[in-house]
């Protein structure tokens, strides 16, 4: 109807571009190879139905839940209708298109030469992690044409906050071939998949990306012969996975280390000295800092100034970040857990102890996820967003949003030296809180907003 409206304000020439509805643009890019795959999969997102033995299977083989919604006794010739779907966009032929144009195909090499005799990086080609990677597949990294890709995720209500609340999770894919100025315009980032809600995937999200990680597998394995416009000549294109980008919830979701609790960093691991605050029961990393100091340093003999009464004796080199080689080691320990079942909760014996690990990751079915510096980054967008606003509610006395509340109050009397910041109780059971030196008064912020 839109297509069909729109064409009336078009010249007769642009007409010809536009097709008349719907079906026929849809029929048009499907001819291109660019379709997408509907996938069924189970209610309880525990078992996907995706290759042709399962697509036929009535009921989930891990929870026993049906495939199809319940039939309609009086529309007895009605279609199967599946309780949930996920919507998959194959990446292969995209990734020959890119080198279908000339100018797209010469920039696909652009990082070869981007860093050369340059002291700052301008590009992740000039990063530790890119060259490790080099150095590490010579054979991948002769060829400059093979991709590099990185994998985004994050979830959203397309409905708007203000409605019910609903969870549906893209997959994004960045190509790191191209200059800075393409590689993050929208048209060279693909969508991989669509997650639909009304839940966030969680532990399950393994299921849903295992299309993903056997188109990977098949790129870096086998690659696929593809023509090189600007060059004028075939070759095998191989691709890889570099490292994913989220926020710190979707960080625990990819990498299955917990970001929860008090062992919730992924690099300190079980070495973290993050403990529990007694009021508010949140995890605090309040003077974890003070180790990566030089042995001398005044600082590690202070009683005072950081964790009341506590001297920093570690001794150095602070706790590191395992090598791939290392974390493969540990994850292949932990034992098969196949999840599905909502009424029984899984875990791995000394979870929250010893270890924060829930399963071991799909990503280390990537022959050469091992060999990764970095596995998975943080979202620079949502760090920034949480800093700024917890620093803006702090200073600005928001009451219902600062940080420095009654429970901040009582704990610091419990672990710092700050004497003229506690509580002051009152005769009539009520305490009144000191406003601290970082706090605007009213007139102060009034000259803000």
């Amino acid at each position: 109807m839109a297509l069909s409206l729109s064409r009336k304000f078009l010249s007769l020439e642009d007409q010809e571009k536009v097709r008349k509805d719907f079906y026929n643009a849809k029929k048009m890019i499907n001819v291109l190879g660019l379709g997408y795959k509907k996938i069924d999969i189970c209610v309880n997102d525990c078992f996907l139905y995706y290759d042709e033995q399962s697509k036929n299977l009535t009921a989930c083989l891990v929870c026993g839940e049906s495939h199809y919604e319940p039939r309609n006794m009086v529309a007895i010739r009605q279609k199967n209708i599946p309780r949930k779907s996920l919507w998959y966009l194959p990446i292969t032929p995209r990734l020959q298109r890119l080198y279908m144009s000339r100018k797209t195909a010469e920039h696909m090499t652009w990082h070869l030469k981007c860093c050369e005799d340059m002291d700052e990086v301008i590009h992740l080609a000039g990063s530790e992690a890119w060259k490790h990677f080099d150095e590490t597949h010579l054979t991948f990294a002769e060829e400059p044409r093979n991709v590099r890709l990185g994998l985004c995720i994050d979830g959203f209500n397309p409905f708007g906050y203000s409605a019910t609340p609903y969870s549906c999770w893209p997959v994004f894919l960045t190509m790191y071939n191209l200059p800075p100025k393409l590689c993050m315009k929208s048209e060279h980032i693909f969508l991989a998949m669509i997650i639909a809600g009304p839940k966030n995937p969680g532990k399950n999200i393994d299921v849903m990306l295992r299309p993903l990680i056997d188109e990977l597998n098949e790129l870096w394995t086998n690659g696929v012969e593809t023509y090189d416009s600007f060059r004028q000549q075939n070759f095998i294109m191989k691709a890889a996975l570099l490292w994913t980008i989220s926020d710190f919830p979707s960080y625990g979701m990819l990498s299955r280390w917990s970001t929860h609790g008090k062992l919730s960093c992924p690099y300190c691991m079980e070495n973290t000295k993050a403990f529990q605050l007694q009021y508010g029961r949140k995890t605090s990393f309040f003077d974890c800092h003070r180790q990566f100091l030089s042995p001398r340093h005044p600082f590690r003999r202070d009683k005072k100034k950081f964790y009341l009464n506590r001297v920093e004796k570690s001794p150095p080199p602070p706790p590191q970040r395992l090598d791939g080689t290392l974390m493969e080691e540990r994850v292949n320990q932990l034992p098969d857990i196949v999840f599905g079942q909502p009424l029984h909760k899984h875990s791995i014996a000394g979870f929250g102890v010893f270890h924060n690990w829930v399963k071991r990751s799909i990503f280390w079915e990537l022959p050469y996820w091992k060999d990764l510096l970095i596995h998975h980054n943080l979202s620079i967008m949502h760090c920034e967003k949480n800093f700024f606003d917890n620093i803006k509610n702090t200073v600005m006395d928001d009451k219902g949003c600062t940080k420095d509340n009654a429970n901040a109050r009582l704990n610091l009397q419990l672990y710092c030296n700050r004497s003229e910041l506690e509580l002051i109780p009152q005769d009539n059971g009520t305490t009144i809180k000191p406003n601290a030196t970082y706090v605007l008064t009213r007139e102060q912020r009034a000259l803000i907003c």
